[in-house]
């Protein structure tokens, strides 16, 4: 990440990008997106355009577009949004980056281009390595590995340096945090923010058993999902039925979720309470504390 004006923290949701059931993307939302993370999840930091909002199937001129409509709509609302910027050309990830900064957005993100790429693998401690010396605007990163040893030396050896470590791995959080975590950026922040929110700030009253409740409590949710077969395509599926907006199906190659799948997650969604209990039986409840 470069370059954002404060020291970025706290809950950053990877935002999905509407799309109409034609594949086009609905801008018409975006507003009420925006006003929902805000009021309904306590969620004021925003990842756009990365895995989760389909960056890498959308052309330069939508990535572009979408970028523009999040800064606009967020302007006064939101704290941070971050434009991802990563492509497969660096000479567009560095168009990209030009036009964030142009449009006022708080910062950029990039992922390295990853289908011709160095064969040799690299722990992130080693890239943080004198980082500062190359890109003086460097900030800090979205781990979104499950190594909490690279992550823990990510943070150890960069205390002094005040960067922003953020965890992408949702249902991991409460670990990350007890290793340095400053914030994290994930899909589920669309929807769980509330309760993740809820989370961080047990941990920040060093509430520990509450924490790992809340940790819990996700973890439920997320491993469920999982196990029904949980990417993108069945992310906005769970973000239409939340949140009520319409987020319509991915683009292809990607493959629109299932009735079944969004049946099973609502019902689960319910019995965690993260939804209305009005269609359920007490005796279907599981609802967490």
């Amino acid at each position: 990440m470069a370059s954002p004006k404060k020291k970025l923290q706290g809950l950053v949701a990877a935002t999905i990008t509407p799309m109409t059931e034609h594949g086009e993307i609905n801008f018409s939302v975006i507003g009420q997106y925006v006003d929902y993370l805000v009021k309904e999840q306590g969620v004021k930091n925003i990842f756009v355009n990365g895995t989760t909002g389909e960056g890498l199937s959308l052309s330069i001129s939508e990535r572009r577009r979408v970028a523009e409509e999040w800064v606009t709509k967020g302007r006064n609302k939101l704290d941070q949004v971050v434009i991802h910027v990563g492509a497969l050309s660096l000479k567009e990830s560095q168009e990209l980056a030009q036009h964030a900064a142009e449009i006022g957005a708080d910062g950029i993100a990039v992922i390295a281009p990853f289908f011709l790429k160095p064969w040799n693998k690299v722990r992130a401690e080693e890239v943080l390595d004198g980082i500062q010396e190359k890109i003086p605007t460097f900030q800090g990163l979205k781990f979104s590995d499950t190594d909490l040893l690279d992550f823990a030396q990510c943070v150890d050896q960069n205390r002094q340096r005040q960067f922003a470590f953020l965890f992408g791995v949702d249902e991991q959080l409460l670990s990350a945090l007890v290793m340095g975590a400053t914030g994290a950026v994930g899909s589920t922040y669309n929807y769980l923010g509330k309760k993740t929110n809820q989370m961080l700030e047990a941990f920040e009253r060093k509430d520990f058993s509450s924490a790992l409740n809340h940790q819990f409590c996700i973890q439920r949710f997320i491993n469920f999902v999982v196990k029904l077969g949980f990417g993108v395509s069945q992310t906005k599926a769970i973000m239409t039925l939340v949140s009520g907006i319409p987020m319509g199906p991915p683009r292809l190659p990607l493959q629109k979720a299932s009735r079944e799948f969004t049946d099973n997650a609502e019902a689960k969604l319910r019995s965690l309470d993260f939804l209305s209990f009005n269609d359920l039986k007490d005796g279907n409840l599981e609802a967490c504390s």
